[in-house]
């Protein structure tokens, strides 16, 4: 069975959801949910410099250079796995082939969530145009080195499963627990999650329900 067999069909009846919520769910269940189901968003020191590195890549065009022709801002979108969104830079090759890149901050450093929003841009792209996108590139604006990535079974399954939690949690309304560890302390929702009041309680919980399993 292939990745994309994985998917639910109903996905292609469902309100089409921002790909970028998969690098939230990925980095904190929590968060993307908090943004979605509840409708917090909150700006801190890394939004707001996120903002800055996609000025460039936000404003929509194309230009060319070296036979390689580069699509900024491209809209693309999914029905089949209820999905939209844009992706900063499309190059397309002089041989037709299709290589998207995502900025990012930070230096170059290997993140599944990045990894898997990228894939989700290329699945895109292949209903698209009805084209395979075998790579693409991240790039980390703080180390200015671009991290290229094959779209592999593996990673297009961990893509599939993520879409499809994505999709549960959103038509469920279900807001995780929260559970404090270090990364809340980047988190621009770090003040409507409150991870070190609420966690408590959820670890506690959790705790308690391992030691009547055993």
């Amino acid at each position: 069975m292939s990745a994309n067999d994985q998917l639910p069909p109903s996905t292609e009846e469902r309100e089409p959801l921002p790909l970028s919520l998969l690098n939230d769910l990925l980095y904190c269940e929590r968060r993307a949910a908090l943004k979605t189901v509840e409708g917090y968003r909150s700006a801190n020191e890394h939004t707001n410099r996120g903002d800055i590195v996609h000025e460039h890549a936000d404003l929509s065009g194309f230009e060319v250079a070296k036979g390689v022709t580069l699509l900024r801002a491209l809209p693309v979108w999914s029905r089949r796995l209820g999905l939209n969104g844009k992706c900063d830079i499309v190059e397309r090759r002089p041989d037709g082939s299709l290589f998207p890149v995502e900025f990012k901050l930070g230096k170059r450093k290997k993140w599944e969530n990045d990894d898997v929003q990228l894939c989700a841009q290329a699945l895109c792209l292949e209903e698209m145009f009805s084209i395979s996108v075998p790579q693409g590139a991240v790039f980390h604006a703080d180390s200015k080195r671009r991290r290229e990535l094959d779209f592999n079974e593996d990673l297009r399954a961990r893509t599939a499963e993520a879409i499809q939690r994505l999709h549960e949690m959103i038509w469920s309304s279900r807001v995780p627990p929260a559970e404090y560890r270090d990364a809340c302390q980047e988190c621009s929702l770090f003040d409507v999650c409150l991870p070190k009041a609420t966690g408590i309680d959820s670890r506690a919980t959790r705790l308690g329900r391992q030691l009547f399993e055993t």
